[in-house]
């Protein structure tokens, strides 16, 4: 069996061929994330992107670590960046570049302008852009940064955001509070958990006196992304003589924890002009000197072993490296993740953009959408009108003292008393609250008792009357006053009662609202709801419907008074006075109040006591026990009281008239009595007839109450007084009960069942089609919509790029 040799190499095999170096994986990870990161601060996204956030005091040494780490200066310090905006510096390590390029990414767009490679030009650029951001903001500082991308071979793969300094007091010309908006500008750049802190303290600073650690302690607790450099560490290097002091100092035993390890590092001093080569000899040269200060000028030296990866710019540098590469590593995987996600999001909002567009060119559909959805808001405010206790009354429905404040109307005018419905504190919405006012307003109208008359208005009345042939009796005279009343008291409460009902049903808009998108109604190939000017149009014409039947109804049931308070009105009121006034005023308020309360239950839990007992306890009386309550002029004891009082008054008061209205005859002397028949006009009238003393009677004693006879209760003015306050009672109770009512539900109620999809119609639908556009489309929106929609691919492009970037990053792993 023959043995298997190992060919031996041939003197073509041994010859040396170029080999193609193969790419850094590193290198590729890095600028992908550079490029993600550029993407991000240009289009606004919030991705977890492995990142060096530097802070500290303004006076730690971070500006000089910066210019350490680029390998070159460019005047930082000088503009002060660090105190107006953050700066993302990415660095890129490029062997080939001798002298740094530098770019800046321009203002709001992931594309980087020409390369600036002088370092004055530089500082020069972040200024402006700082102060021209600031200037339009009108603010002391910002957390929109500025980018800057700088290749140069001495500088590392690194990208750090530079975050202004901590002050504890504000700049001349600054206001007071900038400490305080840096403050919490750097908490939220270094609050995210995937953001690595770069902490800087100078080492003159004490730990157990530090100024920013406890701010530190507050984003990062435990110090598991935090790391922590002591700068300057050249000045309290000077301070040492034994190695325990030394050793003690490195540990920073007792404040920092035992994992965490501080890095100490010292930079050249020097600021005079110097090459970048010079300036990169100069920070390996401290490096060393600091080292050989810790080994030959501490006496025994210091824990090499346990400190010397701490000490040096040069450690500090590798680490920072070495850790966001590996960092970036381990990120790459939700990296990858996550840009597939927002790729697929960016897919469906284009996809979005892209249906509204399409939508707004059919105006068939629009047409045909938007009616469908005001039909449903019509259908679903009667059924709130009707009835409804969806959506929760408890969250959407108002108190009876709620309406009034929010209504704006105020209190009803010309009522005193305070006025407390039934079911005033209860929640409530639709026809509930609607009826609610209803009874308000009956109880503010039976509240209002007839105005007292003076004097000189019943005299105006009568005697005029009597002095041209008219005389009346003191009835009718009775009656026209308070016909007067009645016009002006109730003219004020009707008004408030139709802004009140108003107020009601205009609040039902927003309930309808709800309630539709609680039942989940979609309309036509897109939402309507997300057209706001429709929206608005929708509600305007609502709100514009009821404000025209508000003023429709105020003019009916203005009408409706002065039916009720003509002279030819139908109201018999002779059936109620015409013998006289035996009705008393305790029973009239008595049925007044009763009337009020009349056919509406009180379902609150703490309304007050009321004087009728069978209106105590409703609440626990089924429905078929309840007793109705009695209304004026309906009861037993009104009808009693008519009975005893059938008697006929003079018309036209006699000068010799007595007190006493229950006598049907006329006293002329004492002794003499006319019987009251007739009215002979000729013989009462006539001044020539009449007898001075008859006439000083009629113009000085019972009517005017001159004489002792008006200290007697039955006087003429007195009994008009009476009669006017009947009268009043009983145009009152005929005009709520039988008109009012009535009128107003067919004033508000019915149009909004019948009348309110017409006139919405009408006032939407029946214009041309550039009207109707006008709701969905505001003048230039087409030009926006395409804008956005142009914004939308440049943002799914790019994330689609470092999507396909990240894939092959992932794929070397």
């Amino acid at each position: 069996m023959a043995s298997l040799t190992t060919p031996s190499r041939t003197s073509s095999s041994t010859t040396k061929r170029p080999q193609r170096s193969k790419p850094d994986p590193s290198n590729s990870r890095f600028e992908a994330y550079n490029r993600l990161q550029a993407a991000a601060v240009a289009f606004g996204e919030k991705l977890p992107i492995p990142e060096i956030v530097a802070v500290g005091g303004q006076s730690d040494g971070k500006s000089s670590l910066l210019e350490a780490l680029l390998g070159f200066r460019f005047n930082v310090r000088e503009v002060e960046m660090g105190t107006r905006r953050p700066l993302i510096l990415q660095m890129v390590h490029d062997a080939s570049a001798l002298e740094p390029r530098c770019r800046f990414q321009e203002e709001d767009s992931e594309e980087y302008g020409s390369p600036v490679v002088s370092a004055s030009t530089i500082a020069d650029i972040i200024k402006s852009r700082t102060d021209a951001l600031l200037m339009k903001a009108k603010m002391a500082v910002s957390a929109k940064p500025i980018v800057m991308r700088a290749e140069y071979a001495h500088c590392p793969n690194i990208t750090i955001i530079d975050t202004p300094g901590f002050v504890l007091k504000a700049k001349k010309g600054e206001p007071d509070n900038t400490p305080d908006e840096i403050l919490s500008m750097v908490k939220s750049l270094a609050s995210p958990p995937h953001r690595i802190l770069l902490f800087l303290q100078q080492s003159s600073v004490e730990w157990c006196s530090s100024l920013w650690l406890d701010t530190i302690r507050e984003i990062d607790p435990s110090f598991r992304r935090t790391i922590i450099v002591v700068s300057k560490f050249d000045n309290r290097l000077k301070e040492f003589t034994d190695r325990w002091e030394v050793d003690r100092y490195l540990s920073a035993s007792g404040y920092l924890g035992e994992n965490t390890r501080p890095y100490f590092v010292a930079l050249p001093k020097d600021r005079t002009t110097t090459s970048n080569e010079e300036f990169h000899r100069q920070i390996l040269k401290v490096d060393s000197e600091v080292l050989h200060q810790l080994r030959e000028g501490i006496k025994g030296g210091f824990d090499e072993d346990k400190f010397k990866d701490y000490i040096g710019f040069s450690c500090l540098r590798d680490y920072l490296e070495s850790e966001l590469q590996r960092r970036y590593k381990d990120a790459v995987p939700a990296t990858l993740a996550l840009l597939e996600q927002r790729c697929s999001e960016v897919s469906s909002e284009l996809n979005r953009m892209d249906s509204k567009i399409q939508a707004t060119s059919d105006v068939t559909q629009l047409r045909r959408s938007a009616m469908l959805y005001a039909a449903a808001i019509s259908n679903h405010l009667g059924i709130l009108i009707d009835g409804a206790a969806d959506p929760a009354p408890e969250q959407w429905g108002k108190t009876s003292m709620e309406e009034q404040v929010q209504s704006g109307v105020g209190n009803w005018p010309g009522v005193t008393a305070d006025i407390q419905p039934a079911n005033a504190n209860l929640r409530l919405y639709g026809g509930a609250a609607f009826e609610r006012v209803m009874h308000e307003f009956r109880c503010a109208a039976y509240s209002i008792k007839c105005p007292p008359l003076s004097r000189e208005k019943v005299a105006n009345i009568l005697l005029a009357h009597t002095g041209r042939g008219r005389g009346r009796g003191l009835t009718e005279v009775a009656a026209e006053l308070a016909r007067a009343a009645a016009r002006s008291w109730l003219a004020p409460l009707l008004d408030t009662a139709c802004d009140r009902l108003a107020f009601v049903l205009m609040n039902l808009y927003d309930i309808a609202l709800e309630r539709s998108r609680d039942h989940g109604s979609n309309y036509g190939s897109g939402k309507i709801d997300a057209y706001i000017g429709f929206q608005a149009a929708l509600r305007q014409a609502y709100h514009r419907f009821i404000r025209d039947i508000s003023k429709e109804c105020k003019q009916l049931v203005q009408h409706h008074l002065h039916s009720a308070t003509s002279a030819y009105s139908e109201v018999d009121y002779e059936n109620v006075f015409e013998a006289g006034f035996g009705l008393s005023t305790a029973t009239s308020a008595g049925m007044s109040q009763n009337s009020a309360g009349s056919f509406f239950l009180d379902l609150s839990d703490n309304k007050a006591a009321s004087s009728d007992e069978a209106m105590t306890d409703q609440e626990n009386i089924p429905p078929e026990k309840k007793k109705l309550q009695i209304t004026p002029g309906k009861g037993s004891e009104g009808k009693e009281a008519l009975r005893e009082s059938q008697m006929t008054v003079p018309e036209t008061p006699s000068p010799d008239q007595p007190s006493d209205p229950a006598i049907n005859v006329l006293k002329k002397e004492p002794g003499n009595y006319i019987e009251a028949g007739p009215r002979k006009r000729s013989s009462r009238i006539g001044g020539n007839n009449r007898h001075p003393e008859q006439l000083r009677i009629q113009n000085g004693g019972l009517l005017f109450g001159n004489g002792d006879a008006a200290l007697k209760s039955g006087s003429a003015y007195s009994e008009i007084c009476l009669s006017a306050a009947q009268h009043f009672a009983r145009i009152r109770q005929v005009f709520v009960e039988r008109s009012v009512t009535a009128a107003l539900n067919a004033g508000f109620l019915t149009p909004c069942r019948e009348r309110l999809m017409v006139a919405q119609g009408l006032d939407l639908f029946a214009v041309s089609d550039d009207k109707f556009m006008e709701m969905f489309m505001a003048p230039g929106a087409i030009e926006a919509l395409q804008n956005e929609r142009q914004s939308l691919q440049k943002r799914q492009k790019m994330l689609q790029s470092c999507l396909a970037e990240f894939k092959t990053v992932a794929r070397t792993l």
